[in-house]
This record gives structure tokens, sequence and C-alpha cells, in this order.
């Protein structure tokens, strides 16, 4: 009974930006702190079918609102067979009309990618594909407990060209234990004549409780080492800069027109849902998450699970009455008042290699940055972290390697 659905808070019909999380893996790799698992494989039946509730739901909630981007992560969501993903999409695409110009991108390991998947994916309306790569070396990609080899990922690569995908990412890992700078410019060389649209590039942070992060807390391997991390960032800044990719993100390059638009919905703080075990959202006024286990997962939208306490006492939110009662699995739910969306727009908005547009913030929040943040810019600019260029405020060259330096100044919730 559509009609009698109560609307939640969403503010305007603005097009969404939807994340699907699939959270099964072939193996856990060594330096993986992610929501992810490796062993559940019995469970992706019945973690679709919950999927598939849990996108009915919000279909029912949002009233057919247009999804804009579409982006399936993990985990490795090329592990579920060609079918699964088809289904799943299925039903996306009815609860969720893409736009005409929908970006729809699904992350691919090559150990477990072919042509037949490849075929299906395009055929259910995937047009962006990003492979885990990590590396173009068997020694690091052995060390990372990664399922390929560096011919695997350069196979998998020419295989989606030729099944006709357009618009390709590859992820790149550097600052690793034992890596060298010579081999990095290797790994960036041999990805780079591949001609692939799209580089995320991402500094390695070890979590204790990994294997790899265990190794080198304990001695079995060395420590990283922040300067030649930085010199690697250099490195690859040079190397893709000089072949016509363009910086458009702190840990991100794109060839002209090729930007991951799903991406920008999250540096611009712009409204997305998420839909699986440990999947984020954020709609206006609020951000929830969902249950991380999976087994969990699939039991609250089975109705066997409770709805937690937490989320049963939150002053008449209509978002949650409306989520809950239909067994939505959120375990968590956070308002977000106006100095906090400020803030978190500033410190995401520096993400961005182009930085803020000033006018455009006042206009968005009703206040300028200058007012909000006036002494926090000033010093940062005299540490020459950030920069004024034309109406925008953006980080400098040096404050891209001290980005966190940065975004720290802007936790704090302004209330001037």
């Amino acid at each position: 009974m559509r009609g009698s659905v109560r609307q939640p808070p969403t503010g305007s019909r603005q097009e969404l930006a939807l994340y699907i999380h699939i959270p099964f893996c072939q193996s856990k790799c060594r330096y993986c702190d992610f929501n992810s698992f490796a062993g559940l494989n019995d469970l992706i039946p019945a973690y679709i079918e919950a999927l598939i509730r849990e996108i009915s739901i919000w279909g029912q909630i949002c009233g057919g609102q247009a999804a804009r981007t579409i982006y399936l992560g993990g985990g490795t969501p090329s592990l579920l067979t060609p079918d699964q993903i088809a289904a799943m999409l299925s039903v996306l695409h009815h609860n969720f009309p893409p736009t005409s110009d929908a970006e729809v991108s699904i992350e691919v390991n090559p150990s477990s990618a072919n042509r037949q998947r490849f075929e299906v994916y395009r055929r259910s309306g995937v047009n962006r594909l990003s492979i885990g790569v990590q590396s173009f070396h068997n020694a690091t990609l052995s060390l990372l407990g990664r399922p390929h080899s560096a011919e695997d990922a350069e196979n998998t690569y020419h295989t989606a060209r030729r099944t006709g995908f357009k618009n390709i990412n590859l992820d790149l890992l550097f600052g690793l234990p034992f890596q060298d700078l010579p081999g990095w410019k290797e790994t960036l060389e041999h990805a780079v004549a591949l001609l692939p649209d799209h580089f995320s590039l991402y500094p390695l942070t070890l979590d204790d409780d990994t294997p790899l992060g265990n190794a080198v807390l304990t001695g079995r391997a060395p420590r990283q080492d922040p300067d030649l991390t930085a010199d690697m960032y250099e490195l690859a800044q040079q190397i893709l800069d000089n072949a016509g990719y363009r910086h458009y993100e702190i840990s991100n390059w794109a060839l002209p027109g090729r930007e991951c638009r799903h991406n920008i919905v999250y540096w611009r703080n712009e409204p997305y849902l998420g839909f699986g075990a440990g999947a984020h959202s954020c709609l206006p006024g609020y951000r929830f998450s969902n249950e991380r286990a999976p087994a969990t997962y699939v039991r609250r939208l089975s109705g066997i699970s409770p709805i937690p306490d937490s989320l049963k006492v939150d002053g008449g939110s209509r978002l949650v009455s409306c989520v809950c009662e239909r067994g939505a699995p959120l375990v968590e739910i956070e308002r977000i008042d106006e100095r906090m969306k400020l803030a978190e727009s500033a410190m995401l908005g520096f993400r961005l290699i182009e930085g803020i547009d000033l006018p455009e913030f006042k206009f968005a929040h009703g206040v300028s940055l200058e007012a909000a943040y006036g002494n926090e810019i000033k010093e940062l600019e005299e540490l020459g972290l950030l920069e004024r260029v034309g109406s925008r405020v953006r980080l400098s060259h040096q404050g891209r390697f001290l980005g966190n330096e940065v975004f720290r100044r802007f936790l704090s919730i302004p209330d001037r």
C-alpha cells in the first residue's frame, strides 16, 4: 500500500547515490580491516534475499526516488554469480529507477572475474568497473594476501575492455612494508601503459589486529616509512599528471570526464543510501548504519532478530519508525544538525583538489566558511597547507601530503 507509507524527512526529491555492500571474500587479505568475511559462501543465497528485501523496504519509503549512481562494493562483489548480481540490480532499478546517464559501478577481483560475468554485468546496466589490482609485483601481492597474480590482473583488464567496458578504474596501494620507490615506479608505469580511465591510489593503513599489521608490530615485517610514502605519492602525482590524468581528489586521478561520480557524492556531502551488512547511509538530517555481521543482518531482515532498544527511543523520528517497523536492519542512527553538517562539508570538501567554492558553500549552509572557520583557515594558510585561488580555498601542494592535519582542525563543530 504505497499510498499509506509515511515519508521520511528526506527534504527535496534529490536524486540518490546508492551503495550495495557484498561482504564475502574468497580469502581475507592480510591488511584488510573492512567489513568482509571469508568462508561464509553458504550464506550468500540468504544474504541476496535479505538485500532484495532491504532494497524493497527503502523503495517503498522513498517512493521511487531516482538513482544517479549505483556502486557495488565489498568484500568481493564479483564472487557472486552473474545471476545474483543481475537479480539485485533488477530489484534496485525497479525501486530506484536509474537516471538516463546513471553511473553504475562494481568492484571486481581478478581472481573471480571473467568474460561471462562481464557480459552479464553489462546487460544488467553496469557501465564502470573498479579492479582491485593493488600491485603488479607478485611478491607484493603475496605479502598482501591477494588471491591473484599480476598476470591475472592484466588479463582481467584486457578481458573487460574486450567485453565493451569503456570506464575502468584500477586500485593500487603504496607505502607497503618491503616496497621501495623503484618498485612503485614500475607498478605505476605498468598501470599507466594499460590506459585505464581512472586511478585510485591509497597509502596502506595497517591495523594491529590484521595479520600484516601484527607482523609489523612484532618485528616480522618492517615498519612503514612515512618519508618514503610521501615520496611515492609525489612520484604518483608526477607520473599520472604527465600521462594526462587529472588529480581531482587526494587519492584519485581520472581522464577528463571519467571522475567517479559516486564518490564525489560523498565528498560533496550529498545524500546517499547504503544496503547490506555494515552499510552506511546519509539523508538530510540523519546518518545511520546497518548491522555489520552478515548472519545477523539476514536474521534482522527475516524478522527473527529484534530491533535494538537504542533505536526505539528517538524522539519520535519518522525516519526510524518508518524503516524499523518494516524490519530494516539499522543498528545506529545519528541526527545531523546544521553545525555538524557544516563541519563535515568543510572536511570532505577539502579532499577535492579544486577545494571549496566559497559562494557555493555560503549558499548551501547559510553561513560563510570564513565566518565558521576563519581562525582555522588563517592558521592553515600561514602554515602553507591551504591556499586561495579565485573564489576557492583548497589544499596546497604541501597540504595534500598533510591532509589529516588539515581535516582535524574541522572536527570540532563551530558554534559562532
